[in-house]
């Protein structure tokens, strides 16, 4: 299962807006076939495996990451090919997360007289399709916020009153493992503040395969963007922008031109109406979402109880000053972390946690 696990991974950034699954099938002590699913690809990990193993999958065990599709959609129901290759006893971790479809494909299995057992590394299917999970049970992508920071939670070194951009509060290691959640994300969210003041590019620059490109996008209520920007002007459909500003302006039209979408919407409490934001992605099939902003945004998405994750990167240093913290709202949520890990990049450290339970009933 761990080596299943392990295909899973390889499907990130090429299976969206499909699970991330990774098949093993074992005759005799042996791998006679495996393989994970790429959305382009269409064949479900089940069906490369199968193909792989050929004739060897009759009377072997196949271990997959997640519960074996029961319907058809793009492709056909991966248990009656499971049934039809002769594979003896199936061994998997979690049900599939949409509720509606959840336990059947186990049923069709045990039904034909295959031997069923699941629950095996439970808790680390879950993570690996938490993103899924979330967009298949509420329509909305996963949220994860991230945030490179000093100890004393501060986004900026007092010497950055303008900051250029070879100012970096973490090192290359951090930085490293960040591209590595771009390429895992099927979009990027900041503010207009981060564009005005640093210029960024966001995109990804892991170098691993994906099947679409990341997706940047900006909130910006005022529509202060300018088209001189770098992410305008390497902006190729994939760029998009969130106003609640006329889009019959001149600054609409120049950027409009310039090959940046831009997309109206309603505001609450004064703002870009965050939640509208989120159910708006949902529809595009975007099932991940890695938040990089400052300090205004980070504040206004944790109050608004968007975020499902957050991962904090912390630099062995020290600003002493509380110029920018790491959020700033009037009202945050008190919601303790869940599940928390720590890692280790180089001199830094990062803190992962979970405020949602995206397979329960949040």
């Amino acid at each position: 299962m761990q080596r299943a696990m392990s295909l899973a991974r390889k499907a990130s950034g090429l299976a969206s807006p499909n699970p991330l699954v990774g098949c093993v099938l074992v005759r005799e002590g042996q791998i006679v076939g495996e393989g994970f699913h790429q959305y382009d690809w269409r064949d479900h990990a089940e069906v490369v495996a199968i193909k792989s193993a050929g004739e060897r999958a009759r009377g072997a065990t196949m271990y997959v990451t997640l519960e074996p599709c029961n319907h058809t959609g793009r492709t056909g129901p991966c248990t009656e090919v499971i049934i039809k290759a002769g594979i003896q006893r199936v061994v998997a971790t979690i049900e599939d997360p949409n509720p509606a479809v959840a336990g059947s494909g186990f049923d069709r299995l045990r039904a034909a007289g295959i031997e069923v057992f699941t629950g095996v590394l439970e808790e680390e299917a879950r993570q690996v399709n938490e993103a899924f999970a979330k967009w298949i049970r509420k329509g909305r992508p996963f949220v994860t916020l991230k945030s490179a920071m000093t100890l004393d939670g501060q986004l900026a070194l007092p010497q950055a009153g303008k900051r250029k951009s070879n100012t970096w509060i973490t090192t290359e290691e951090s930085r490293a493992e960040v591209h590595r959640m771009r390429h895992a994300s099927d979009a990027l969210l900041t503010g207009i503040g981060t564009i005005l003041a640093d210029d960024p590019l966001l995109t990804d620059r892991s170098g691993l395969p994906r099947r679409r490109r990341l997706l940047r996008m900006i909130l910006d209520s005022k529509l202060r963007l300018s088209p001189r920007a770098r992410i305008v002007k390497t902006a190729d459909d994939d760029l998009l922008v969130f106003t609640s500003a006329p889009l019959q302006s001149a600054r609409a039209r120049s950027l409009q031109k310039a090959g940046v979408e831009i997309v109206s919407m309603k505001k609450r409490a004064g703002h870009v109406d965050l939640r509208a934001v989120m159910k708006a992605l949902g529809k595009r099939d975007i099932l991940s979402v890695l938040l990089e902003a400052g300090s205004a945004l980070n504040g206004a998405a944790l109050a608004a109880d968007i975020v499902d994750k957050v991962f904090l990167f912390y630099a062995p240093r020290f600003a002493g000053e509380t110029r920018v913290p790491f959020a700033a709202a009037k009202k945050l949520k008190h919601a303790p972390l869940r599940g928390l890990n720590i890692h280790q990049f180089g001199p830094d450290f990062a803190v992962e946690g979970m405020l949602h339970d995206v397979y329960g009933n949040h």
